[in-house]
């Protein structure tokens, strides 16, 4: 049934069939509620909208999800896209719900695909999104799987960009939270987009080995169940053929060719009780010739995410090796849906399902490493290392597991330990055998940590180390020892930088700077000055960005806005005064074209019962001529020279003053309106972060008038706002 098919009625079937008591009045009224906020809006195919949150939906029912997450799939996209709001929504369906609503469309606004110093901010909000509830990101990764199964209706150029980030992000993190079908299916659908060649020659090299050697999977399943028969265990047996990504990323990673390629089977028995999956076991390695290096037991010691199982390599018929996973039903279920177990249903009623991760606990975990990060780069770096990592467990001399990714060295046992011992650490040993500390740890190995008082760090640890903890306490540990000195340094160089700009090195610019850079206070920005970790142009661009020329090549701003019919004119609302690079929708008049509108302009709600005059707009990509309205609401000391100063920086951010109007004069401050015109909403924030390091200002933010009369409005606007029509 394709989700243009999926009816309210169809939707509660299948919420029902696993969780009978589901609030049936609820679900269908957030399925009326989304259809009439997304009604007259439509997808890259031409389909109504709302058919794609009724799709993401159903792919929640199939990992059997609570009511509350089912119907904020429904209304996932409707407080970022359509009139709805947080607290409309909150009214007619409880906070729960507005607050998972209002997590999605936090995510959705996320470009995770930016800068490295974007993305590591992105990832924090992520984290942070994640950490409030689990949920949030459930109902993201199944809107990428639905917009990923019918990407074709996508430009090429977007087909591709998101293709690239749900292989780098979404996909990893599905993973990472247990569901290895739909990181599976992710990175299928991702691989086709970005490589479309590789992946039909993997298929085309399937069919010719089935052709060749027939139906491998019937008769290895067929085998199994008979020796599992002849051990007299009950089990089920599941074979199938691993996806064509999985087999293109082993091939690149072997270097081998698809004809040598050995593991491209994959068996499943799924068992009564964990002691017939170790039966099973030996009943598997009693039939078939275990190969060595590739046995994981994932019962003994579990994956931070809930996943047990045991893993095993063995030589099937004709020498074909063959990936057997032994687990039971409870396992089973963990193992397709991970972290989201914990709210599935099962014969009716919430599942308490002994192998299920209490997602707090497992977040806690997750995030507890990346809380020592003090930098964008060292924050991303671990969060990658993590995402990626495939695990090995080691052994501390008393007996305790320590889990590392795969490549993890002494040094990063050290400090997954403690960050006492790793700073202190002078040597280690293996199974009781000095080592060198760039050895790569085993699974299995118990390993020693020597330490020494007042041994320090060394610069050389940083090429050792692999995980984000242990770097990032080597560099922070490293930056203490000659603290002093690159603040002195910093000093120096911030002075030289600024003073090439006609610019001061005051506190509050520095202050200003920090904030900007995520870091903790100016010193921190002079130390890293000082290391090298900063360079002095990324210090002045962090308070005064616009000193960097632009391109020359700027789009017309008479076409600046896609959506239009041919031949309509538009005009931008001097109510809410959008700029390009924020999301805007279109109202119709009659003779008078479009008039344009932020988003969350308050003046839409006069048009809220005549949804046939909106339209869904949205500005072109690209370098737009500083030719765009916005007002700001300033306050500053009222001292002599000030305006002058402020007028002289809106002017070197290359934005023009066309009007100015003091609101307040008191004995010690103005506050006045500026109407200055810029290229894009960047261009707004980075000419406020240079005022706000002006310091004789003591205010500064964004004057919006729901109500614009004479004064500011600019003539051009006058008159576009008049009571509303019938269409």
């Amino acid at each position: 049934m394709s989700s243009a098919d999926i009816t309210a009625d169809d939707l509660i079937t299948l919420v029902q069939a696993y969780n009978p008591k589901s609030n049936e009045a609820l679900i269908r009224g957030a399925f009326d509620y989304g259809r009439e906020m997304h009604e007259g809006q439509f997808r890259h195919s031409g389909e109504p909208y709302f058919t794609h949150p009724v799709a993401v939906a159903a792919i929640l029912t199939e990992q059997q999800l609570d009511d509350a997450t089912i119907i904020t799939a429904l209304l996932h996209d409707t407080i970022e896209d359509t009139k709805a709001s947080y607290a409309e929504v909150q009214a007619i369906f409880g906070t729960e719900v507005a607050e998972l609503v209002d997590g999605v469309t936090k995510l959705t606004n996320l470009q995770l695909n930016s800068t490295e110093t974007k993305q590591a901010e992105n990832f924090r909000k992520l984290f942070m999104a994640m950490s409030k509830d689990l949920r949030v990101i459930l109902v993201k990764l199944a809107d990428r799987l639905h917009n990923m199964r019918t990407i074709k209706s996508m430009r090429p150029d977007k087909q591709l960009q998101k293709a690239r980030e749900t292989m780098d992000i979404y996909a990893p993190l599905a993973g990472r939270m247990g569901m290895q079908w739909m990181r599976e299916e992710l990175e299928d659908l991702a691989f086709r987009v970005i490589n479309p060649e590789g992946r039909a020659s993997i298929i085309r090299r399937f069919i010719t080995l089935q052709r060749e050697t027939g139906d491998v999977i019937q008769r290895i399943t067929g085998d199994m169940r008979v020796e599992l028969e002849k051990a007299e265990i009950e089990a089920e047996v599941f074979g199938r053929a691993k996806k064509p990504y999985s087999i293109w990323r082993k091939m690149q990673e072997k270097d081998q060719s698809f004809s040598r390629l050995s593991d491209i089977y994959g068996f499943r028995i799924i068992t009564d009780s964990e002691e017939d999956c170790y039966r099973a076991l030996g009943a598997i390695h009693r039939r078939w010739r275990a190969v060595p290096g590739r046995f994981k037991d994932y019962i003994s010691q579990p994956k931070t995410n809930g996943y047990r199982s045991i893993h095993t390599t063995v030589s099937g018929r004709d020498g074909k090796r063959v990936e057997v996973q032994i687990r039971t039903r409870q396992m089973h279920d963990v193992a397709e849906t991970g972290v989201a177990a914990h709210w599935s249903y099962r014969d009716g009623v919430r599942s308490r399902n002994p192998f299920a991760v209490d997602p707090a606990k497992w977040i806690a975990q997750l995030t507890e490493q990346f809380d020592a990060e003090e930098d964008h780069e060292d924050f991303l770096e671990a969060v990658k290392l993590e995402m990626y990592a495939d695990q090995v467990f080691c052994f501390t001399p008393k007996g305790d597991v320590v889990k590392l990714p795969r490549g993890a060295t002494p040094i990063d046992f050290a400090y997954a330990i403690h960050t006492r011992i790793g700073n202190t650490c002078t040597g280690a040993k293996i199974d009781g055998m000095r080592v060198p500390l760039w050895t790569r740890v085993k699974n299995g190995q118990s390993i020693e940590i020597i330490t020494a008082q007042g041994q320090t760090p060394q610069a050389t640890w940083l090429d050792i180390a692999t995980t984000g903890k242990a770097k990032a306490a080597i560099r922070r540990s490293l930056r203490e020892v000659d603290r002093a000195r690159f603040i002195k340094l910093g000093q120096e160089l911030a002075r030289a930088a600024f003073d090439h700009v006609d610019k001061k090195v005051t506190d509050k610019v520095l202050r200003t700077a920090a904030r900007h850079l995520r870091l903790d206070s100016p010193d921190e920005v002079l130390a890293r000055l000082g290391s090298s970790e900063l360079t002095s142009s990324e210090v002045v661009q962090s308070v005064y960005p616009d000193l960097a020329p632009r391109s020359s090549d700027q789009i017309d701003s008479r076409r600046a806005v896609i959506g239009l019919e041919q031949g309509q004119s538009f005009d931008r609302a001097p109510c809410c005064e959008p700029l390009p690079g924020e999301r805007i929708v279109g109202i119709t008049f009659r003779g008078k074209g479009v008039t344009v509108h932020a988003i969350d302009c308050e003046r839409l709600s006069a048009y809220e019962d005549q949804p046939q005059r909106w339209l869904d707009l949205r500005w072109h990509d690209g370098n737009h001529p500083p030719v765009y309205g916005a007002t700001l609401d300033l306050t500053m000391g009222n001292g002599a020279g000030v305006l002058g100063r402020v007028c002289t920086l809106i002017g070197e951010t290359s934005a023009n003053i066309s009007d100015l109007e003091f609101v307040e004069r008191k004995p010690d401050f103005y506050r006045l309106l500026i109407h200055v015109e810029l290229r894009d909403v960047e261009h707004l924030h980075s000419l406020m972060l240079t005022l706000e390091a002006e310091g004789d200002v003591a205010a500064i933010s964004r004057y919006r008038n729901p109500d614009p009369g004479p004064g500011l409005t600019r003539p051009s606007d006058a008159g576009v706002l008049s009571p509303p029509l019938d269409a």
